[in-house]
Protein backbone atom coordinates (compact mmCIF):
# COMPACT_ATOMS: atom_id res chain seq x y z
CA UNK A 1 0.00 0.00 0.00
CA UNK A 2 1.39 3.41 -0.99
CA UNK A 3 2.39 5.76 1.81
CA UNK A 4 0.90 9.27 1.95
CA UNK A 5 4.17 11.03 2.74
CA UNK A 6 2.70 14.35 3.86
CA UNK A 7 0.21 12.55 6.11
CA UNK A 8 3.05 10.54 7.62
CA UNK A 9 4.96 13.74 8.33
CA UNK A 10 2.02 15.48 9.97
CA UNK A 11 1.56 12.46 12.25
CA UNK A 12 5.10 13.01 13.58
CA UNK A 13 4.48 16.59 14.71
CA UNK A 14 6.12 17.76 17.93
CA UNK A 15 4.89 21.27 18.77
CA UNK A 16 7.74 21.98 21.19
CA UNK A 17 10.25 21.09 18.50
CA UNK A 18 8.39 23.33 16.04
CA UNK A 19 9.18 26.30 18.27
CA UNK A 20 12.84 25.21 18.53
CA UNK A 21 13.11 24.88 14.74
CA UNK A 22 11.92 28.45 14.35
CA UNK A 23 14.77 29.65 16.59
CA UNK A 24 17.62 27.75 14.92
CA UNK A 25 16.39 28.27 11.35
CA UNK A 26 14.65 31.67 11.42
CA UNK A 27 14.51 32.08 7.62
CA UNK A 28 11.79 29.41 7.44
CA UNK A 29 8.27 30.84 7.92
CA UNK A 30 6.61 29.26 10.96
CA UNK A 31 3.53 28.27 8.95
CA UNK A 32 5.77 26.01 6.86
CA UNK A 33 7.20 24.19 9.88
CA UNK A 34 5.49 21.02 11.12
CA UNK A 35 7.95 20.35 13.95
CA UNK A 36 9.67 16.97 13.52
CA UNK A 37 12.90 15.78 15.09
CA UNK A 38 15.54 14.72 12.55
CA UNK A 39 15.82 11.11 13.85
CA UNK A 40 12.08 10.72 13.14
CA UNK A 41 12.60 12.04 9.62
CA UNK A 42 15.43 9.58 9.06
CA UNK A 43 13.22 6.73 10.28
CA UNK A 44 10.54 7.73 7.79
CA UNK A 45 13.15 7.96 5.02
CA UNK A 46 14.32 4.44 5.89
CA UNK A 47 10.72 3.21 5.70
CA UNK A 48 10.21 4.85 2.30
CA UNK A 49 13.49 3.49 0.94
CA UNK A 50 12.57 -0.02 2.08
CA UNK A 51 9.28 0.21 0.20
CA UNK A 52 11.08 1.67 -2.82
CA UNK A 53 13.10 -1.54 -3.26
CA UNK A 54 10.00 -3.09 -4.82
CA UNK A 55 8.30 0.08 -6.08
CA UNK A 56 9.88 3.54 -6.05
CA UNK A 57 6.87 5.30 -7.57
CA UNK A 58 5.93 7.06 -4.35
CA UNK A 59 9.41 8.50 -3.79
CA UNK A 60 9.70 9.51 -7.45
CA UNK A 61 6.39 11.37 -7.30
CA UNK A 62 7.39 13.08 -4.05
CA UNK A 63 10.77 14.18 -5.38
CA UNK A 64 9.43 15.60 -8.63
CA UNK A 65 6.40 17.39 -7.16
CA UNK A 66 8.00 20.74 -6.34
CA UNK A 67 7.91 23.05 -4.51
CA UNK A 68 7.01 21.28 -1.29
CA UNK A 69 4.65 22.94 1.19
CA UNK A 70 6.48 22.13 4.41
CA UNK A 71 10.04 22.60 5.64
CA UNK A 72 10.16 18.97 6.77
CA UNK A 73 9.19 17.82 3.29
CA UNK A 74 12.31 19.61 2.06
CA UNK A 75 14.41 18.02 4.81
CA UNK A 76 13.04 14.56 3.98
CA UNK A 77 13.78 15.24 0.33
CA UNK A 78 17.38 16.12 1.22
CA UNK A 79 17.74 12.93 3.28
CA UNK A 80 16.38 10.82 0.42
CA UNK A 81 18.75 12.49 -2.04
CA UNK A 82 21.67 11.53 0.18
CA UNK A 83 20.79 7.85 -0.19
CA UNK A 84 20.68 7.71 -4.01
CA UNK A 85 23.20 5.20 -5.36
CA UNK A 86 23.10 6.10 -9.07
CA UNK A 87 25.29 9.18 -9.61
CA UNK A 88 23.58 10.35 -12.80
CA UNK A 89 20.18 10.06 -11.14
CA UNK A 90 21.54 11.88 -8.10
CA UNK A 91 22.72 14.89 -10.11
CA UNK A 92 19.45 15.05 -12.03
CA UNK A 93 17.51 15.06 -8.76
CA UNK A 94 19.85 17.49 -7.01
CA UNK A 95 19.69 20.03 -9.83
CA UNK A 96 15.91 19.77 -9.92
CA UNK A 97 15.72 20.37 -6.16
CA UNK A 98 18.33 23.10 -5.58
CA UNK A 99 16.26 26.02 -6.94
CA UNK A 100 13.64 25.25 -4.26
CA UNK A 101 16.05 25.10 -1.33
CA UNK A 102 15.43 28.17 0.83
CA UNK A 103 17.25 27.50 4.10
CA UNK A 104 20.63 26.36 5.40
CA UNK A 105 19.27 23.28 7.18
CA UNK A 106 17.89 21.72 4.01
CA UNK A 107 20.96 22.73 2.00
CA UNK A 108 23.43 21.19 4.43
CA UNK A 109 21.42 17.98 4.79
CA UNK A 110 22.07 17.11 1.13
CA UNK A 111 25.11 14.91 1.65
CA UNK A 112 25.10 12.08 -0.90
CA UNK A 113 27.25 9.16 0.20
CA UNK A 114 28.08 8.24 -3.38
CA UNK A 115 29.67 11.62 -4.16
CA UNK A 116 33.06 10.60 -2.75
CA UNK A 117 33.29 7.96 -5.49
CA UNK A 118 32.66 10.49 -8.29
CA UNK A 119 34.81 13.51 -7.48
CA UNK A 120 36.05 13.79 -11.10
CA UNK A 121 32.50 14.29 -12.36
CA UNK A 122 31.47 16.30 -9.29
CA UNK A 123 34.17 18.99 -9.43
CA UNK A 124 32.97 20.83 -12.59
CA UNK A 125 29.41 20.70 -11.28
CA UNK A 126 30.50 22.30 -8.01
CA UNK A 127 32.24 25.09 -9.93
CA UNK A 128 29.02 25.64 -11.87
CA UNK A 129 26.96 25.82 -8.66
CA UNK A 130 29.30 28.48 -7.27
CA UNK A 131 28.35 30.73 -10.19
CA UNK A 132 24.60 30.33 -9.73
CA UNK A 133 22.41 33.29 -8.75
CA UNK A 134 20.48 31.31 -6.11
CA UNK A 135 22.22 31.70 -2.71
CA UNK A 136 21.58 28.15 -1.49
CA UNK A 137 22.87 26.67 -4.74
CA UNK A 138 26.06 28.68 -4.16
CA UNK A 139 26.16 27.50 -0.55
CA UNK A 140 25.74 23.90 -1.70
CA UNK A 141 28.63 24.28 -4.15
CA UNK A 142 30.88 25.57 -1.36
CA UNK A 143 29.75 22.73 0.89
CA UNK A 144 30.64 20.19 -1.82
CA UNK A 145 34.18 21.54 -2.02
CA UNK A 146 34.46 21.52 1.77
CA UNK A 147 33.13 17.96 2.06
CA UNK A 148 34.95 16.19 -0.77
CA UNK A 149 37.89 18.30 -1.98
CA UNK A 150 40.12 19.05 0.98
CA UNK A 151 43.31 17.16 1.76
CA UNK A 152 44.75 15.39 -1.29
CA UNK A 153 42.01 16.67 -3.63
CA UNK A 154 42.50 20.34 -2.72
CA UNK A 155 43.36 22.69 -5.59
CA UNK A 156 44.05 26.40 -5.34
CA UNK A 157 41.61 27.06 -8.20
CA UNK A 158 38.84 25.73 -5.94
CA UNK A 159 39.79 28.10 -3.12
CA UNK A 160 40.26 30.92 -5.66
CA UNK A 161 36.70 30.46 -6.92
CA UNK A 162 35.25 30.44 -3.41
CA UNK A 163 37.35 33.41 -2.27
CA UNK A 164 36.09 35.43 -5.24
CA UNK A 165 32.44 35.10 -4.19
CA UNK A 166 30.90 38.37 -3.07
CA UNK A 167 27.44 38.10 -1.63
CA UNK A 168 25.06 39.99 0.61
CA UNK A 169 23.66 36.66 1.82
CA UNK A 170 24.65 35.76 5.37
CA UNK A 171 24.37 32.01 4.77
CA UNK A 172 26.63 32.18 1.71
CA UNK A 173 29.30 34.16 3.55
CA UNK A 174 29.08 31.91 6.59
CA UNK A 175 29.65 28.81 4.46
CA UNK A 176 32.61 30.52 2.81
CA UNK A 177 34.05 31.18 6.26
CA UNK A 178 33.50 27.55 7.27
CA UNK A 179 35.16 26.38 4.08
CA UNK A 180 38.34 28.35 4.76
CA UNK A 181 38.37 27.45 8.45
CA UNK A 182 38.06 23.76 7.58
CA UNK A 183 40.55 24.03 4.72
CA UNK A 184 43.10 25.44 7.16
CA UNK A 185 42.84 22.21 9.16
CA UNK A 186 43.57 20.06 6.10
CA UNK A 187 45.71 22.29 3.86
CA UNK A 188 47.10 24.96 6.15
CA UNK A 189 50.14 25.97 4.10
CA UNK A 190 48.12 26.36 0.88
CA UNK A 191 45.21 28.15 2.53
CA UNK A 192 46.74 30.59 5.02
CA UNK A 193 47.95 32.92 2.19
CA UNK A 194 44.29 33.70 1.42
CA UNK A 195 44.09 35.30 4.84
CA UNK A 196 47.57 36.85 4.74
CA UNK A 197 46.67 38.65 1.51
CA UNK A 198 43.05 39.34 2.52
CA UNK A 199 41.36 37.63 -0.43
CA UNK A 200 38.01 37.58 1.43
CA UNK A 201 35.71 40.41 2.43
CA UNK A 202 36.41 41.65 5.96
CA UNK A 203 33.46 39.93 7.68
CA UNK A 204 34.11 36.54 6.07
CA UNK A 205 37.85 36.86 6.68
CA UNK A 206 37.36 37.43 10.40
CA UNK A 207 34.66 34.78 10.69
CA UNK A 208 36.94 32.21 9.02
CA UNK A 209 39.64 33.02 11.56
CA UNK A 210 37.15 32.79 14.42
CA UNK A 211 35.97 29.35 13.27
CA UNK A 212 39.54 28.13 12.75
CA UNK A 213 40.59 29.29 16.21
CA UNK A 214 37.64 27.36 17.67
CA UNK A 215 38.75 24.17 15.89
CA UNK A 216 40.59 21.40 17.71
CA UNK A 217 42.34 20.52 14.46
CA UNK A 218 44.33 23.78 14.39
CA UNK A 219 47.50 23.88 16.50
CA UNK A 220 47.99 26.51 19.25
CA UNK A 221 50.81 28.07 17.23
CA UNK A 222 48.63 28.30 14.14
CA UNK A 223 45.79 29.81 16.17
CA UNK A 224 48.08 32.48 17.58
CA UNK A 225 49.24 33.43 14.08
CA UNK A 226 45.70 33.43 12.69
CA UNK A 227 44.57 35.81 15.44
CA UNK A 228 47.27 38.23 14.31
CA UNK A 229 45.68 38.27 10.85
CA UNK A 230 42.31 39.60 12.03
CA UNK A 231 41.16 42.75 10.27
CA UNK A 232 40.33 45.49 12.81
CA UNK A 233 36.86 47.01 12.67
CA UNK A 234 36.83 50.23 10.68
CA UNK A 235 36.33 53.30 12.82
CA UNK A 236 33.45 55.50 11.78
CA UNK A 237 34.30 59.03 10.68
CA UNK A 238 32.05 61.79 12.02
Amino acid sequence: MAIDITKELLALQDLAYKEYTGKVNPVVPQEKVIGIRVPKLRQLAKKLLKEAKTDDTQIRIFMTRLPHKYFEENLLHAILLSEIQDFDQLIEDVERFLPYVEDWGTCDTISPKISAQHTKELEPLAFKWLKDSHPYTIRFGICVFMSYFLGDLFKTKQADAIASIRSDEYYVNMMTAWYFATALAFNYDEVVPYLETQHLDDWTHNKAIQKAVESRRITPEQKAYLKSLRIPAKKSVD
